[in-house]
């Protein structure tokens, strides 16, 4: 059961899953005295909540069916979970659609295509939407972004978080003019505080950051999304023995998975693209070969259509294969404009 089905104030609730407590499983070990200091609550209120959840988590027990090995969910509990799962805007809304309403959380996406055709601007977009407060649908959380290729630019960063502040504020005077207004607090200096950058200069380097990031996470409970730009550079020009580098690769696309399942966040793996000789004839296609095809959860390759930019989703266990137009703005991604094409941003 997820923290926000629980009975309580919805001003408790947004504590809750502000600290990283997303299900009940969450709190079923932790006492009411640590609670209340990471909520800043007193004791009694701590205690109340903790109450709850546990009447709550006893419900749930004895209305589901009975695990034969510990730890295992029924497919009933999957729905729910799944029904109750986040999405990150892509701020297209062409784009969302044909995505379920986002990129998944706890989920691992590959985002792939050509050079110029906007991987890393879309890397940065959704580092910067999974930071719209719950108010206004979004989660309110923080980005891990990776940089292998040292394509990250704080400056374009800076002026995509200024779009998405405007964005909210016509949010605020268009489609809540009959209600009361949420209250922006958001500055673009404080959504790029929220992004923790580390840059990697050595396939190892990656391996190594990879494995560090559960403690970072688990301290930072807050990041609810990982851009990894890209997880191919380092692995196409550093490795000799193939079969060497698709166990490291699984292994690390292992690791990013539960991340994922764990801390219900999503994770973006940013791709290269490469041409790959099939029946006598060469296509571009994703890099890494088809073993790290099947490591990813959803795969989206992007590609150019005359002077338009398309994303196609290529494959998902829950999403129907379908395209949808895209442009790369001054203001960020955003649906296809004929009078979007090609410009430079900076």
């Amino acid at each position: 059961m997820e923290i926000w089905r629980l009975p309580i104030s919805a001003s408790q609730r947004g504590k809750l899953i502000s600290a990283g407590y997303t299900s009940l499983s969450s709190l079923s070990s932790i006492s009411s005295s640590d609670l209340a200091r990471e909520l800043k609550v007193s004791e009694t209120e701590a205690m109340d909540i903790l109450k709850v959840a546990l009447h709550s988590r006893g419900a749930e027990t004895s209305n589901a069916s009975c695990s034969i090995v510990d730890g295992a969910q029924s497919a009933w509990d999957m729905l729910h979970d799944e029904e109750s799962l986040m999405h990150i805007t892509t701020s297209s809304a062409d784009l969302d659609n044909i995505l379920g309403g986002g990129i998944h959380c706890k989920e691992v996406t590959e985002i792939g295509g050509v050079p110029g055709i906007g991987k890393t601007q879309l890397g940065i977009q959704i580092a910067i939407n999974v930071q719209i407060p719950h108010d206004f649908g979004g989660l309110g959380g923080k980005a891990i972004y990776i940089d292998t290729e040292g394509s990250f630019m704080v400056e374009r960063a800076f002026q995509i978080a200024e779009a998405c502040i405007e964005d909210m504020s016509e949010y605020n005077r268009f489609l809540r003019k009959d209600f009361q207004e949420c209250k922006i607090n958001m500055k673009p200096e404080d959504i790029l505080e929220n992004i923790f950058y580390f840059r990697i200069c050595s396939y190892t380097e990656q391996i190594a950051l990879i494995n560090y990031l559960d403690k970072f996470i688990s301290e930072h409970k807050d990041v609810k999304v990982v851009v990894v730009d890209s997880v191919t550079f380092h692995f196409r020009q550093d490795f000799d023995d193939m079969a060497l580098r698709t166990r490291v690769l699984t292994g690390m696309a292992l690791k990013l998975m539960n991340l994922a399942k764990k801390f219900s966040l999503a994770v973006v793996l940013l791709n290269q693209a490469t041409i790959k000789h099939t029946e006598g004839s060469f296509q571009l296609a994703l890099a890494l070969g088809d073993s790290w095809s099947h490591t990813c959860t959803n795969r989206i390759v992007l590609y150019w259509n005359g002077n338009e930019r398309y994303a196609y989703i290529d494959k998902s266990p829950s999403l129907r294969s379908a395209s949808a137009a895209y442009s790369v703005t001054v203001r960020g991604i955003r649906n296809s404009s004929s009078s979007c094409k090609r410009i430079k941003m900076m």
